[in-house]
């Protein structure tokens, strides 16, 4: 799936749509580059996730977790980390298995730690607020 968005708030309504498709476990890889909007995708899905917290980016704590009663939404930062050995220090094994939704920027760091069926999204700039953001992995409707 191919979507072209204009504004912020455009982008951040794609992750809010992306929310409802998605089931506990799943891993998210954010692909782009600094400032493509890979928070910004990331606020809308937590908030259609129904996580009601201001969403920050996780530069510096690598990773940042949200959670409401019925689900949790573990946002990882990988741009510090140079290899999936890395990713494996910090207990990645662990956060797979608690079902949670995952949403990894940076992905390109760490791309042999995923798990097969992950959802990917590239977010491509276009000038000053476009993106082209594809999504695979997933179903379109």
């Amino acid at each position: 799936m191919i979507v072209v968005t204009n504004s912020e708030k455009e982008t951040e309504a794609l992750g809010f749509r992306l929310a409802k498709k998605l089931s506990p476990g799943t891993v998210l890889a954010f692909y782009g580059d600094l400032g493509a909007g890979k928070t910004i995708f990331t606020r809308g899905l937590a908030a259609g996730l129904g996580i009601q917290t201001q969403i920050t980016s996780p530069t510096y704590t690598i990773v940042n977790e949200y959670e409401t009663e019925e689900t949790a939404l573990i946002h990882f930062d990988m741009y510090r980390l140079s290899s999936a050995d890395d990713l494996f220090e910090i207990g990645w094994d662990d956060y797979l298995a608690r079902g949670a939704i995952l949403a990894v920027e940076w992905s390109e760091h760490v791309e042999e730690a995923f798990p097969r069926d992950t959802v990917r999204v590239r977010i491509e700039k276009d000038g000053d607020n476009r993106r082209i953001i594809t999504i695979t992995g997933i179903e379109e409707e």
